[in-house]
């Protein structure tokens, strides 16, 4: 077992800080609500009331941000993380943020002798309190041998995706596939039911044809199908639009820099960031179906 600190406990972090105390890692937290860190301390953790004291003496940091300029903030520059902690440390970034910010952190991490991974995860808060993440991982193969062991705690599906940054690419190149085919499963349901289909029976007939994806299968967005998806919930997220707005500008980055045309993720941003103009910004991604009904 490790002696983990653990900074940034939101939706996500939070339950995924819980999975590390039922794994029996020694675990030590640190967040700007004592809200959040209250929850952890009566689960067992301790608590720290500064990044800083929270990894002292930690072999292992774990990081949950809400973007890249919180990353570089904590980790970078003399008053950064990295010029504090040991060599032989391991750290692991979990946030979603740009593939080249990840690269810094793990460029002056390696100067330092110290072993990262950006470690970005998919599956929403429901696979982070079930421990059921999926964990996209970038850097060396000898740090993600060591990461592997700390991770399963929190997944069940952890990929080595390639070298620093590749965990971001990664996660980006999915999300933007994630909300391509929800706006595109919102357009057939709404389709089929505009002509007379009940929305389960035509989600069961897609379900069992070419067309079958994820959001159908687990997340389906017409109301009243799928009892456990936000759809039937009001749209109360869930994966916040605001986050698939964010994932989807870095997924614009990536295409950019690669030259890659990618026209279905920048129209899919389009339609994502007019409905967060509407003030769904809150609400589920799934909520998308409501701006398709409205034409």
């Amino acid at each position: 077992m490790s002696n983990i600190a653990f900074l940034g406990l939101g939706n996500m972090g939070g339950p995924m800080a819980k999975n590390l105390l039922a794994a029996g890692h020694t675990l030590c937290v640190f967040d700007l609500s004592a809200a959040a860190c209250e929850v952890l301390a009566e689960a067992g953790a301790a608590v720290a009331d500064s990044a800083l004291a929270a990894v002292q003496g930690a072999d292992v940091v774990i990081s949950m941000l809400p973007a890249g300029k919180h990353v570089a903030a904590t980790f970078l520059g003399e008053s950064g993380l990295l010029a504090q902690l040991p060599a032989g440390t391991l750290v692991l970034d979990a946030s979603t943020i740009d593939a080249e910010t990840a690269k810094q952190v793990a460029a002056d991490a390696t100067a330092r002798g110290i072993d990262f991974m950006d470690t970005p995860v998919s599956g929403g808060v429901a696979a982070a309190a079930a421990g059921t993440l999926a964990f996209m991982c970038g850097g060396t193969a000898e740090a993600f041998a060591r990461a592997e062991l700390v991770l399963a705690a929190m997944g069940k599906k952890i990929f080595h995706a390639g070298p620093a940054g590749a965990g971001q690419v990664a996660k980006a190149a999915n999300n933007m596939l994630l909300a391509v085919h929800m706006i595109g499963t919102c357009e057939a349901l709404e389709m089929g039911v505009r002509n007379g289909l009940d929305a389960a029976v035509l989600s069961e007939i897609m379900l069992a044809s070419s067309g079958r994806n994820w959001s159908l299968e687990v997340y389906n967005p017409y109301p009243g199908v799928m009892e456990t998806a936000p759809a039937s919930r009001n749209y109360d997220p869930g994966f916040m639009v605001d986050l698939m707005v964010k994932d989807l500008g870095l997924a614009e980055q990536v295409a950019e820099q690669a030259g890659v045309d990618n026209q279905m993720g920048r129209l899919a941003l389009a339609l994502y960031q007019a409905h967060q103009a509407a003030g769904n910004g809150q609400r589920d991604f799934s909520g998308i179906m409501q701006k398709v009904q409205e034409g």
